[in-house]
């Protein structure tokens, strides 16, 4: 597989036994997964979409982004949740960490409800051309239909007439409040697949219009996740990365290891942690169950989390993301006074200096009793950043269907939203207003 494990690091919490033992279970959990038995089995278009996307509508995705491309200084994507958090996460991951000067800006809104932040970004969109890609489902989430509804007066003010030109919405493909609005205004729309839910969701229209916009090839992600597909299915138990990493959670999770913190040491992962933890917290947090995700990008982490990991609860384990090949082959040179005390290390690249840090920071936490997985990749780019995600929802529906839960809705999430409402006066809640007015 093009993403390998190594495990030898959790073997002094768990055995080769052990996860022999556990195939079986891992394997009944697939056979769930790909026969479609299984609870929310209604959302499980994702497992074959690399093979079978719509090729017409995957076209108008790249005429799209070239269009806002060329007329647009920014494209502004408003969405939540999984509505914007696989196009934040790719594109962090494979763009250059300071743009080019003409590049096209992509920039986020709707995923909270600081008006400093709404503020400063229709202040700071006066003065650039741009456009907007809104994605929801229904239209009326809260947190993006604020959003857009700001930033389409914005637009509007700006373009006149010719605002709608500038406005993509992806959604439903026939109902909806953004729908109904789209249908009127003429808006270029694409659409948020009916068997596919927004963590899964990368992958379709929902992510790969701002990825492509932002200049990224998009052929290549697909690429990847097809092959992860197809190894994930195919390959057997004992060389399947997928399925031994569902298995080795579900054992450590057994043996009350409760938090999973997946490391890297590349900060372009920031937003796929952020992404990851989305996946697997909203997938797995059910009935009181399921490890508790959280993310931490080393070095820089080590001076802050550092210590709690090396010797705070022993409720945890690491799972390690490991760039093998780095982007760019940094060495450091002699200096003639060696004041930092660091000529040992000239003509050393500065990627060997981080896989020693990682190796060392694995010991001392494997040592300090933090079963410890890595994850190797070959290098940063659109086929395995395309694989990596594949791979991660794959294995998430296996874990998933093995603590047996639904991994593909999300009811807890519905919770606030209610309470939400009421505070807020919305029409329809005003007996939930009085209880909660009681306990305020």
């Amino acid at each position: 597989m093009k993403i390998t494990i190594d495990y030898k690091n959790v073997l002094k919490f768990i055995t080769e036994k052990e996860i022999a033992q556990n195939k079986q279970a891992t394997l009944d959990a697939k056979k769930i997964l790909l026969n479609k038995e299984g609870l929310g089995n209604d959302f499980l278009g994702w497992i074959e979409y690399p093979l079978n996307y719509d090729q017409e509508e995957f076209a108008n995705i790249k005429k799209a982004a070239a269009q806002i491309r060329t007329e647009s200084d920014v494209l502004v994507v408003i969405g939540i949740g999984g509505s914007y958090l696989g196009a934040k996460a790719v594109i962090e991951a494979l763009k250059p960490y300071f743009p080019k000067k003409d590049d096209l800006e992509v920039i986020f809104v709707g995923n909270n409800l600081s008006s400093s932040y709404m503020q400063e970004v229709l202040d700071y969109l006066k003065d650039k051309d741009f456009s907007i890609n809104v994605i929801s489902k229904s239209g009326t989430t809260t947190e993006p239909a604020i959003a857009f509804r700001l930033l389409r007066n914005l637009l509007i003010k700006k373009y006149g007439s010719l605002a709608n030109k500038r406005i993509y919405a992806t959604t439903d493909k026939a109902k909806g409040a953004l729908r109904t609005l789209a249908n009127e205004e003429h808006y270029t729309t694409f659409v948020v697949p009916d068997d596919i839910g927004g963590r899964y969701s990368w992958f379709t229209a929902v992510g790969l219009l701002p990825i492509c916009a932002s200049g990224i090839d998009i052929d290549s992600l697909m690429e990847g996740a097809k092959e992860a597909y197809l190894e994930c299915v195919n390959c057997e138990y004992e060389k399947n990365t997928a399925l031994l990493y569902a298995s080795i959670r579900n054992l450590l999770y057994k043996k009350k290891r409760l938090i999973e913190v997946l490391v890297n040491y590349e900060p372009k992962l920031l937003y796929v942690s952020e992404w990851w933890k989305q996946l697997y917290g909203e997938s797995e947090g059910k009935d009181h169950q399921g490890l508790f995700p959280a993310s931490l990008v080393y070095s820089t982490d080590l001076h802050s989390m550092g210590q709690y990991i090396q010797d705070g609860m022993r409720i945890m384990f690491e799972t390690v993301l490991n760039i093998e090949k780095p982007q760019y082959d940094l060495v450091l040179e002699e200096e003639k006074n060696n004041l930092d005390g660091l000529n040992f290390l000239a003509g050393v690249n500065l990627d060997s200096v981080c896989k020693k840090a990682m190796q060392g920071t694995i010991l001392a936490h494997v040592d300090g009793d933090v079963p410890n997985i890595i994850l190797n990749i070959e290098k940063l780019d659109g086929f395995n950043i395309g694989y990596l995600l594949y791979f991660f929802m794959f294995a998430c529906g296996i874990s998933g269907y093995m603590l047996k839960v639904n991994p593909f809705n999300q009811p807890g999430v519905e919770d606030y939203k209610k309470n939400m409402f009421a505070l807020l006066g919305k029409p329809g809640y005003e007996e939930l207003l009085k209880t909660l007015l009681k306990r305020l």
